[in-house]
């Protein structure tokens, strides 16, 4: 069986660390997205506060199934 995939970049936030973000990226865009197949990681950054990492951003491409 062949798809046809859509391509969106998203940007999740957490102060607990990249997974975090992720999985916070991907829970909020499954609410109103289907058929989410798969992501990519494409840049991480984190926000530094009293010489702490005090907030992470992780940049994901995310690929889902369009509908046939």
């Amino acid at each position: 069986m062949t798809h046809t995939y859509k391509l969106i970049e998203l940007t999740g936030s957490s102060t607990v660390g990249t997974d975090d973000a992720i999985k916070n990226a991907i829970a909020t865009a499954s609410q109103s997205l289907h058929r989410l197949r798969w992501f990519e990681v494409v840049e991480t950054r984190g926000h530094i506060e009293a010489g702490q990492v005090a907030h992470w951003q992780v940049t994901i491409k995310v690929g889902f199934t369009l509908d046939e």
